[in-house]
């Protein structure tokens, strides 16, 4: 269950996620009814018609594998680069920047620089109410902002785009796990998610699994089979 307690009340609301496949995003409005876009390709960003309003709240995520999180307390802002380089590589011309992360303590730094200019694109169409661009963000901020409004103890948050599993987990409100991991095809991606939960001692039969990025029925059903239950948020 995901709890509501965090989340903007009376507002229209869309989080779009971007890949370099294309992208997918959700649209909660003020009534309380939400819509699911799925997949979709990149020639069809500019005649969604979603993205001819504008929102008072517009998130918008990377999948980028460019994320290092780090403790508030050993953050130093005038260092993210290296920061960044000694756990991910980098090109030169890679640009890094960084984002508070207050709910788990800790600062994310990271790099958009994946090769695509979708981001840039959406960011620069879709615009809030009072008419500013958003900025975009990694994916796994975003993630890591869900599992702090799952009301459940075994927090489990998961997303899968080209090729690659992006997992974030949390008992209580102590971060377990925020990572990504090379995963060429949906079944690569459930085992990381086992091997993962088994590791740190969760058991997905008493969990649930809340998936941010659109899951085929069979996929779902797939997930299903070992948890108690799977949500898309």
């Amino acid at each position: 269950m995901v709890s509501s307690e965090n989340t903007v009340k009376q507002t229209d609301r869309i989080s779009i996620q971007v890949a370099l496949s294309g992208y997918s995003f959700k649209v909660s409005y003020r009534d309380g009814s939400t819509a699911f876009s799925g997949w979709l390709s990149t020639d069809k960003v500019f005649t969604t018609p979603e993205f001819q309003k504008r929102y008072d709240r517009v998130d918008i995520s990377l999948f980028t594998p460019k994320v290092g999180l780090f403790p508030e307390h050993f953050f130093d802002s005038s260092d993210i680069r290296r920061l960044l380089s000694d756990i991910v590589t980098l090109s030169d011309g890679d640009t890094v920047d960084s984002v508070r992360v207050p709910d788990f303590g800790a600062v994310m730094v990271y790099s958009t620089s994946i090769g695509e200019t979708l981001s840039k694109v959406i960011s620069d169409t879709v615009l809030r109410t009072d008419g500013y661009r958003s900025a975009v963000l990694p994916e796994q901020f975003y993630m890591l902002q869900d599992l702090s409004r799952i009301d459940e103890y075994n927090k489990i948050v998961a997303s899968y785009a080209d090729g690659r599993l992006y997992l974030t987990v949390a008992q209580g409100r102590t971060l377990l796990l925020c990572n990504s991991f090379a995963a060429q095809d949906f079944t690569t991606a459930e085992y990381f998610i086992f091997r993962t939960l088994k590791k740190l001692q969760l058991n997905p039969e008493v969990s649930s699994v809340f998936f941010r990025t659109p899951l085929a029925g069979q996929q779902e059903m797939s997930l299903y089979r070992y948890f108690s239950s799977v949500e898309q948020i």
